[in-house]
């Protein structure tokens, strides 16, 4: 691939933030989740790198895991969306697909199943979160008729943390005591907490399962520097200098003229835009790594295309310098503060035309 936006993937950062997370969750076991192609780093490399150390995988919905099963993954993998249509349950039944259910139309969908081998269901609760699950005063009912049907294997019961990445808020106290007294002696092993509960350590000693998903990526979903410190990076964005100029005082770059030098200025244009996954909403100012020097952008983000500072480099040809965007040295959530948006979308929003290189 000829053209230089390449995102380097380490795997063994991967997997290092894997087995951090499973240590802080220790006795619980671990779902890695795989969702949105690996938050971006590549769901089949991921799971093939995590294959020998990963209790289970987790991603969003059939596609996702017929990808992993035709690639050879071996391991349970759990739909967090669970089953939209019942002709997917025959697919889910055969192989061992694990299967969140969180409506009435699911249940009754499965009693009327003819799958060939039962299904191990994962009953959610809505604790607060309103997006997904059974209120509380409507769980008990779904896990008895679940409990009396043939086609299920086992029951999980699990939900999903709204607030956890932030510290000060007390609703993740107060979901987890909702949901630890609403399943009460109802058996079945469960399921609760994110990366932001794993890394803040705000599981129950009930907890079976957790689910850590962009703590393995690198990023942590909580803004404090201890918790950024424990993950290791596993993607660095970069591109090249593929062009340089000297403008005069006053003159202006990108579109709308949105930068105006104040005196004579080198600035480069490098190969990376929007439609690679650099948020167009990053201004002038946002951090990037020139050669390892830091630099800045200047002006809009175009689609293929962005400017930036080079005068640090005034007497050097800087054509094929190597710019970093975020990795080892810029996290990835500084960006993301600088568009108004998260980590989360900065890493999935790699688009294809973007060359992924895979390191140990």
């Amino acid at each position: 691939m000829a053209r230089p936006a390449t995102a380097v993937i380490k795997l063994s950062a991967i997997k290092q933030n894997y087995l951090y997370a499973k240590s802080l969750a220790t006795p619980a076991k671990a779902i890695a989740t795989i969702k949105a192609n690996a938050y971006g780093h590549g769901a089949i490399q991921v799971a093939n790198e995590l294959s020998d150390v990963a209790d289970a995988f987790a991603v969003a919905c059939i596609e996702e895991a017929k990808e992993l099963r035709d690639a050879g993954i071996e391991q349970p993998i759990l739909l967090l969306e669970g089953f939209f249509t019942a002709d997917e349950l025959t697919y889910i039944s055969e192989y061992n697909l694990w299967c969140v259910v969180h409506s009435q139309y699911q249940i009754d969908a499965i009693k009327q199943s003819n799958v060939q081998k039962p299904i191990n269901v994962w009953l959610k609760m809505d604790t607060g979160m309103h997006r997904l699950g059974f209120l509380p005063k409507q769980y008990a009912n779904a896990w008895q008729q679940l409990e009396k049907v043939a086609q299920v294997n086992s029951l999980t019961h699990m939900t999903h943390f709204s607030s956890a990445d932030d510290l000060s808020s007390l609703r993740t106290q107060q979901q987890t005591e909702l949901f630890l007294e609403t399943v009460g002696d109802l058996p079945g092993d469960i399921s609760i907490a994110n990366s932001s509960a794993v890394l803040s350590k705000a599981m129950p000693d009930r907890v079976q399962w957790v689910r850590p998903g962009i703590m393995l990526y690198g990023s942590s979903p909580i803004d404090t520097p201890e918790m950024a410190k424990s993950l290791a990076p596993a993607m660095t964005f970069k591109a090249k200098v593929i062009s340089e100029r000297i403008i005069e005082a006053g003159e202006c770059v990108g579109y709308n003229a949105l930068w105006e030098a104040d005196k004579p200025s080198k600035i480069g244009t490098v190969s990376i835009g929007y439609a690679d996954g650099y948020p167009r909403h990053a201004g002038t100012g946002t951090p990037v790594l020139v050669n390892g020097q830091k630099s800045q952008l200047l002006g809009r983000v175009a689609m293929d295309m962005i400017m930036i500072d080079l005068s640090m480099f005034e007497d050097q040809d800087c054509i094929g310098y190597e710019v970093e965007f975020w990795g080892d040295n810029i996290p990835v959530n500084e960006i993301a503060q600088c568009a108004d948006t998260i980590g989360y979308t900065l890493l999935c929003g790699i688009s294809r035309r973007v060359n992924k290189q895979y390191v140990k």
